[in-house]
């Protein structure tokens, strides 16, 4: 094949064209103004055109200097001159979205709110009379009504108490039943 009245530099204008019919068979479409797809025809060779071999090095170079032309970016800078922010201002919604976007950091442990381990028999007095108010406690809520440390707790719910794996009282303790007897044989 060869290109005629074409005058476009290092373009070649003699091709090779190789036919082949073992692709993916395709079909052309159509929309119509309305929104509807129509099929055309279906493709039944494809072909492929290669530059003669006279003008592969011309074609070779006319590839490298397009993607050296696609590679420079001309970005261009532009000083404003008596400009008083206008420009830098954020739009409405702008802050917004940067507001809804930070993190809620949470509280770090400092020094001060290191919980101080009280005796261990004046804790479990305090722990029978918790359990003397309410049944079954949380850990959670063991630790905000004494403020102990956490494995100080759970040494003494360990001996005083049973952890509730599964039923209504899921995940909290209760006293064992040697010291139910107990705290209820002290109150008539």
């Amino acid at each position: 094949m060869e290109l005629v009245g074409t005058e476009t530099g290092d373009v070649p204008k003699r091709y090779s064209m190789d036919m082949t019919k073992d692709f993916v068979p395709m079909s052309v479409f159509s929309e119509t103004s309305q929104g509807k797809l129509a099929v055309e025809g279906k493709i039944l060779n494809k072909f492929d055109m290669r530059p003669h071999d006279e003008n592969i090095e011309n074609y070779g170079k006319l590839c490298r200097e397009r993607t050296n032309q696609s590679m420079n970016k001309s970005r261009q800078i532009q000083v404003i001159d008596n400009d008083n922010g206008t420009h830098m201002r954020p739009m409405p919604g702008m802050i917004i979205a940067a507001v809804f976007n930070e993190k809620k950091k949470a509280p770090a442990k400092t020094s001060d709110t290191k919980r101080t381990r009280r005796d261990r028999g004046e804790m479990e007095d305090i722990m029978f009379k918790l359990f003397e108010r309410q049944s079954n406690w949380t850990l959670r809520q063991l630790i905000q009504e004494t403020d102990q440390p956490e494995q100080f707790l759970k040494d003494i719910l360990k001996d005083l108490c049973i952890y509730n794996n599964k039923g209504t009282n899921q995940g909290s303790y209760e006293l064992k039943p040697e010291y139910k007897k107990a705290t209820d044989g002290t109150n008539p």
